[in-house]
């Protein structure tokens, strides 16, 4: 195959093809990604392309690209890229390495796929499992992973526990600092407690200031010990809610444990009514 039949079949690949020299500047981009961007080659050319690139996704792309170009190792990213029509598209974008017949290195080759629907599916089903305030998964889809876990546990005969954890005096917090300091008070706990859990854990916002938190292979006593450990750690933590006010809170956990339960529902009410005990027992304690 001679250099003009590769020409044409780099130049007709439904991907975007880009190459760049030892300079690190672009010289080079197929029809494909000039008519994806409606730049001509000289627009494109050295780091002209960057100006297509989101704002926001800039300087990481430009970076994971600078910083492997130096290592000569291959690379992948995903960024956003202006189409022709004005319109944002996610790109997924590989670059590695090329060199001469005699292994000299020459610079990179990369090759880019519009990823746009792929992304944003995978967003769409991230908000659709996911508490975007806390960072935690939303009542529906935590309780659908625990309902897989609960009838394992009980095929199985493992130990499963669960804890309902409610922050202590939440309404005060929203009247005496704003619903901000609110949301800043919600976030952090969430995160001390996911610090205080296993990888495999389960943790959802159940609702409000409550949150529910799933321990798969794991009985009372190690419960306990995991309930306490997340209630001091955000009795101890400072929470900056303004440039000029940090607070202390503290929780109420209620521990439930596996034994007869034919439902996951019901083994979340036995948690609930621990934490009620919690609550009556003068709060930040925690009840099994």
């Amino acid at each position: 195959m001679d250099v003009e039949q590769y020409r044409l079949i780099v130049e007709s690949s439904p991907n975007m093809i880009w190459r760049s020299n030892l300079s690190t500047e672009c010289d080079y981009f197929n029809k494909t990604w000039l008519d994806f961007t409606g730049h001509t080659m000289a627009e494109e050319y050295g780091f002209g392309w960057a100006a297509g690139v989101h704002p926001d996704d800039l300087d990481r792309c430009v970076k994971i690209y600078l910083d492997n170009f130096k290592l000569k190792q291959p690379f992948e990213m995903d960024y956003r890229l202006k189409r022709y029509d004005g319109q944002y598209r996610w790109i997924n974008d590989r670059g590695v390495p090329f060199y001469d017949t005699d292994k000299v290195f020459f610079g990179f080759i990369g090759s880019c796929m519009d990823v746009t629907e792929k992304v944003e599916g995978q967003r769409l089903r991230e908000m659709a499992q996911n508490d975007i305030l806390c960072q935690t998964y939303n009542r529906q889809y935590s309780h659908q992973l625990l309902v897989e876990v609960f009838n394992q546990a009980r095929k199985d005969g493992l130990p499963l526990s669960i804890l309902m954890l409610d922050i202590d005096g939440f309404k005060l917090v929203n009247d005496e600092h704003g619903h901000c300091a609110g949301d800043i008070v919600l976030t952090k706990v969430a995160a001390v407690s996911r610090r205080e859990m296993r990888g495999a854990d389960i943790l959802g916002r159940y609702g409000g200031d409550e949150f529910l938190i799933g321990l798969g292979h794991t009985n009372l006593e190690a419960a306990l010990m995991v309930a306490e450990r997340i209630r001091t750690a955000i009795e101890k933590a400072e929470i900056v809610v303004s440039d000029t006010t940090t607070i202390k809170v503290s929780v109420s956990i209620g521990v439930g444990c596996l034994r007869n339960e034919s439902t996951l529902d019901e083994l979340i009410n036995n948690a609930d009514k621990k934490l009620y005990e919690a609550k009556l027992e003068g709060k930040n304690t925690v009840k099994g």
